[in-house]
């Protein structure tokens, strides 16, 4: 036996709400992939998780040649898997993965209580990135349309846009 293996078991849970189910349907999944990556899912967009069976969603498992390398692998595996209309355990991984007690491999049955930090509900990563685009979209069609409308014919009654490097007169 040589290297290091750790387990994500991805659920239908919010741990932030001491891991109660959330079932619903998967609108969108992207699953991570690379060297020493192995998902083990069964999901698809569409799915409907049912409220009366287990919540588990997919295994995720990454190796390294130390216990380190396979948790910065879990740690990217992680950032790359979307699950998109249902709280899983994702963010709770996450976190798990980059917490300086875990890396040191400081680890016991009391772990989680220890750590309540581990449990607080976190803001999806990709919300604020998600608003700047749609800000970015926003202010472009504003200035198309503002653009447009500058853009009518003469004598149509609308008036053009007034370019600050324009001529001032208009054109």
């Amino acid at each position: 036996m040589r290297g290091h293996a750790i387990e994500c078991r991805i659920i239908a849970e919010d741990p932030a709400r001491n891991f109660m189910p959330t079932p619903g349907t998967i609108r969108g999944l992207r699953v991570p992939s690379g060297p020493g990556v192995r998902y083990d899912g069964g999901t698809y967009a569409g799915y409907t998780v049912p409220v009366h069976y287990d919540a588990l969603l997919s295994k995720l498992v990454t190796w390294g040649a130390d216990r380190t390398e396979a948790a910065l692998r879990m740690a990217r595996a992680l950032d790359e898997y979307r699950i998109e209309g249902i709280d899983t355990s994702i963010t709770f991984h996450r976190k798990v993965m980059r917490h300086a007690a875990f890396l040191a491999g400081d680890l016991h049955t009391g772990f989680l209580e220890e750590h309540p930090e581990l449990l607080a509900p976190e803001q999806n990563p990709w919300l604020e990135e998600i608003a700047l685009v749609a800000a970015a979209v926003a202010h472009f069609r504003r200035i198309e349309q503002s653009s447009a409308q500058g853009s009518a014919a003469p004598g149509s009654g609308r008036r053009r846009a007034a370019w600050k490097w324009g001529r001032g007169d208009g054109r």
